[in-house]
């Protein structure tokens, strides 16, 4: 049974629900339908489902483009309703017929519904009945046989005495006709094979070359072992023998004082201060504050080139003439199998880009679900269609659903008299260390006082790593050294962040990989414990399908291991190694479409200023040049 059914225009008003279902739904399914489906380019599915306290909804949704119209149906998962499909096309249909922009109610549209729905249920029946017929019957072969086994049984017992007398006439019969034909049963005689053989010379002969010669194998591999031998007798003589390496002299340890040096570090005055005197890092402005311009200019050239080919492909199905006569008075609407070739080539395009092919797909499902049905405007390619169509859809992806300005959100959290927390995550080696300090340097510049916190407790160096980084940019460390549980060392960075009035604390964690148990779950603990303000995974824009696997399973394990009902998530990303991909930008769109989180940093090079926002428009030009 149908839990809600509504049709809205995408602008979000309610035109029609129906009232003779009227169930108060558990949690606001159609809403994250919205937000996380329609409005997230991804209404190509065929479905979605939707998890509440108490109940499992499923919820199934077709538009009428033209219009702008969407209907939207609500039931229980478990359920499976078969007519579901099959009543939205029709209350589509019908709806259609009787829609005026000007109206904003449609109360006598009920009495319509109900015959729908009726002959929607009534089809459904049908269809199952006709399956439940057509089922085949198991063993029914078997079950063929056996009767006629029985009854031949049944025919040899009431035959009596004679039925040992006819079963021996009867081989007798069979035999004999076994030597008149010369086989039997794929038996061949002596005199047939050699009649064959006589004839058929030819035809043996060939048959017999595909077969192993033992004799010639064996001589082959008697030469092979020969040369073989050959070789390695004489391969001592031309190899001239290699030197040997010179090995390090081992050192003798015992209760005398050494008499070479042993400590190689930097020596260190009374002060902690090490001789080597720590130049305080001044790069310049960070790029986070400068205006990246983009040339409006779009590539109208290859697309028109691109646009012309497709119009030659189309013109050489259709006719010249019928081509020519659709782009000058407009295609009455577009069908799915025009869209078909325009959105092929630009799946292959963000693929070649570095895009999911996954998300790829998924892309250009829900870009062909908004166009199918509308008119086509006159002097208008479908190509051109299709690429602005897909490039509204990037825009709207790569665009941040909330704030991303941290210093803002810096000051408010400094009202409040506590320090603002970022905790950044990741797989091994992609940068985090390094980019913690490009953060701080940005931060410093705003007149923002920072601390780092040495959370990795895993990896030999990182606590010096991080050292380092803070001397240069002459703020405070906390650390604790190595195998220290990195969620108390974390809590108490915070704690002292707060005696002393810190505004920021930047926490560096270990890299870990996604299916690694132990450190994910530590990972979970370190968050769920000290609460930060901003989880940001940090990722490398070089990888392709593997951000998808990254970043869908960090955020599955934080889900699962979290002891909240309410679990964090990641909140941001921030990008690596941005300069050493060129045009293959597709993970930033990859990493976004997975998670829903917004890029908020860009790192493009190696010092502490080669930091800066993602531009959306520069990314999305990128994509579809």
């Amino acid at each position: 049974m149908l839990e809600q059914l509504l049709i809205f225009t995408r602008g979000g008003l309610i035109l029609w629900t129906c009232k003779e279902i009227g169930n108060a739904l558990k949690g606001s399914p159609i809403d994250t339908l919205i937000r996380s489906c329609l409005l997230e380019e991804r209404s190509g599915a065929v479905s979605y489902n939707y998890d509440a306290p108490g109940a499992a909804y499923t919820l199934k949704w077709t538009f009428q483009n033209e219009l702008g119209l969407v209907f939207v149906a609500v039931y229980q998962r478990i359920l499976h309703l078969l007519y579901v499909d099959e009543l939205l096309s029709m209350l589509k249909q019908s709806f259609v017929e009787i829609y005026d922009p000007k109206r904003t109610s449609y109360d006598d549209f009920d009495e319509t519904f109900r015959q729908l729905r009726k002959e929607a249920e009534a089809r459904a029946e049908e269809l199952r009945k006709t399956k439940q017929v057509g089922k085949p019957i198991s063993n029914t072969k078997n079950q063929g046989q056996i009767p006629k086994a029985g009854l031949e049984g049944g025919n040899r017992k009431t035959s009596g005495v004679g039925s040992k007398k006819d079963d021996e006439d009867d081989d007798d019969k069979a035999k004999n006709a076994n030597l008149a034909n010369g086989h039997s049963n794929g038996v061949h005689t002596v005199e047939d094979s050699r009649k064959k053989d006589s004839t058929n010379g030819k035809e043996n002969t060939s048959s017999n070359i595909g077969a192993f010669d033992v004799s010639k194998l064996q001589k082959i591999r008697s030469k092979g072992g020969k040369k073989a031998d050959t070789v390695t007798n004489k391969a001592p003589k031309a190899v001239a023998q290699p030197k040997k390496k010179a090995t390090k002299k081992n050192r003798v340890w015992d209760d005398s004082a050494p008499q070479e040096k042993l400590d190689f570090t930097d020596p260190i005055e009374e002060n902690g201060h090490d001789h080597v005197d720590i130049v305080a890092a001044d790069q310049g402005e960070s790029m986070m504050d400068k205006e990246e311009i983009v040339s409006s200019d779009s590539e109208v050239e290859d697309d028109d080139a691109e646009g012309e080919r497709d119009e030659k492909k189309e013109a050489k199905k259709k006719g010249w003439f019928s081509s020519v006569f659709q782009s000058i008075t407009g295609k009455a609407n577009l069908e799915r199998m025009d869209l078909e070739p325009a959105l092929k080539a630009l799946k292959d395009r963000l693929m070649t880009k570095n895009v999911a092919e996954e998300i790829a797909e998924k892309l250009c499902e829900s870009v062909a679900a908004s166009l199918e049905g509308k008119k086509l405007a006159s002097f208008t390619r479908i190509s051109s269609t299709v690429q602005t169509a897909m490039e509204e859809a990037l825009v709207r992806i790569l665009t941040p659903k909330r704030s991303i300005d941290i210093l803002r959100d810096v000051h408010a959290a400094k009202e409040q008299k506590k320090p603002y927390v970022v905790v950044f995550v990741g797989v091994n080696g992609v940068g985090k260390s390094t980019n913690l300090a490009k953060v701080a340097y940005w931060l410093l510049q705003h007149k923002v006082s920072v601390m780092m916190a040495a959370c990795d407790t895993f990896r030999s160096g990182a606590v010096e790593q991080l050292r380092t980084h803070a001397r240069r940019l002459q703020i405070p460390i906390f650390e604790k050294g190595y195998e220290k549980d990195p969620a108390v060392v974390a809590k108490e960075a915070i704690q002292e962040a707060t005696r002393n009035g810190t505004d920021v604390v930047l926490v560096d964690t270990a890299g870990r990989m996604q299916d690694n148990e132990p450190l994910m779950r530590a990972l979970s603990k370190l968050i769920n414990l000290n609460n930060p303000d901003l989880v940001l995974f940090v990722g490398e824009a070089l990888v392709g399908n593997d951000a998808v696997d990254q970043l869908s399973k960090f955020s599955q394990k934080l889900s699962d291991l979290s002891s909240s009902p309410n679990p964090r998530l990641i909140d941001g990303i921030l990008l690596t190694k941005f300069d050493t991909i060129d045009d293959k930008v597709g993970a930033a769109l990859s990493m976004v479409y997975v998670s829903g989180a917004p890029v908020m940093f860009v790192g493009c090079g190696q010092s502490y200023t080669d930091l800066k926002k993602l531009h959306v428009k520069a990314i999305v030009k990128t994509l579809l040049k």
